[in-house]
């Protein structure tokens, strides 16, 4: 098929029928953005358009004024954009996150962003759309990455505190997305104390309950009078970003045991790498299996790769008779997750630990 009303230039994916890019890398005069991560949403656009969720997440992070204009456009929602209809569908990947489906002269394109199949209570679930081309991330795009059952996961945490009732659990997650995630299946796994948090964590955590995503009772680190009290949180749950393992903020807590939720926790060496006593293997993106699902599911006549293990995905679309080409934009994260250049920012809100 011939879909020429789509491409790639030096700010991303553009739609020149629209005058719209798709989650540019550079400010651009009108972006569609999937989700609020920053290798997807960035400051500076002269227009938005994105879901309510997304603009919440965007206004939290950069300030009121990270776009001159907005428009909020929900799920199901169409709005003409030039010549193409836009329409928002769920992505199941964070809070507010969204394929974005564009129809044009008969034909639909699908720009899914970072998206996942698995369960999660603080996100629509990803919803399946016929299209004729299907943008697509391969993150852990390989037959190797198999994500197991998240709520097994969490019984990790739950098994971890009984054994070692004297140690702080210090749980590393990303502040959009996995933080919130890890709380709520803690409370589907019948966690009922209170969750304590780094200073990175608590504004997020405040933006998911205000969208009724319920997360039980939330607490700050508390403070020491003096560093000759004794460490705090002894059998307790903290979440925190991965940057303050190691930090003098995470030594002041008692006998911490390192845990890092992570699709990548999957692969021995980085866990090894980051010191992690427990590896939680806890993905926010689609793995090997849940990628050719969707694409059978969809059933499009082309995909296309944005970023991520490309070349496996292209041959398993070959061997499946559907045509696929990798876009490699330049400037989305290649582990799919915020990164720890992102989370320095973050860790220098740690909250009244030093």
């Amino acid at each position: 098929m011939t879909l020429n009303w789509v491409r790639t230039d030096e700010n991303g994916i553009i739609c020149p029928a629209a005058c719209a890019w798709i989650d540019p890398v550079r400010p651009v005069s009108l972006a569609l953005i999937t989700h609020g991560h920053a290798d997807h949403a960035r400051y500076g656009h002269e227009h938005v358009i994105a879901t309510p969720q997304t603009l919440d997440i965007m206004a939290q992070r950069y300030g009121e004024k990270f776009a001159r204009s907005t428009t909020a456009l929900d799920y199901g929602q169409q709005m003409q954009v030039g010549d193409v209809t836009v329409t928002m569908a769920p992505a199941g990947h964070v809070l507010g996150s969204a394929q974005i489906i564009l129809d044009y002269q008969g034909q639909r394109l699908i720009a899914a962003g970072d998206y996942k199949r698995k369960a999660d209570p603080t996100c629509a679930p990803f919803e399946v759309h016929p299209c004729d081309v299907f943008i697509t991330e391969a993150t852990f795009g390989l037959p190797v990455f198999s994500h197991p059952d998240p709520q097994t996961e969490i019984t990790k945490i739950l098994e971890a505190r009984e054994q070692f009732p004297s140690r702080c659990l210090l749980i590393g997650a990303y502040a959009l997305g996995k933080a919130q995630r890890v709380i709520a299946l803690l409370r589907e796994g019948g966690y009922d104390r209170p969750v304590y948090l780094h200073g990175a964590m608590q504004k997020l955590c405040a933006l998911y309950q205000k969208w009724c995503i319920d997360l039980g009772e939330l607490r700050p680190v508390p403070a020491r009078a003096s560093k000759s009290e004794p460490a705090v949180l002894a059998g307790e749950v903290v979440l925190a970003p991965p940057s303050a393992f190691g930090t003098v903020w995470a030594h002041k807590l008692a006998d911490p045991l390192i845990i890092f939720a992570s699709g990548w926790m999957q692969v021995k060496q980085r866990a090894k790498q980051r010191g992690v006593e427990l590896p939680l293997i806890l993905s926010d993106h689609a793995d090997w299996d849940d990628l050719l699902k969707t694409i059978e599911e969809i059933a499009p006549r082309e995909v296309w790769v944005t970023h991520g293990r490309e070349d496996a995905l292209i041959h398993a679309c070959a061997m499946r008779q559907i045509t696929a080409r990798a876009l490699s934009v330049i400037g989305y994260d290649e582990d799919g997750e915020i990164s720890d250049t992102h989370l320095q920012a973050d860790a220098s809100s740690a909250g009244p630990i030093s």
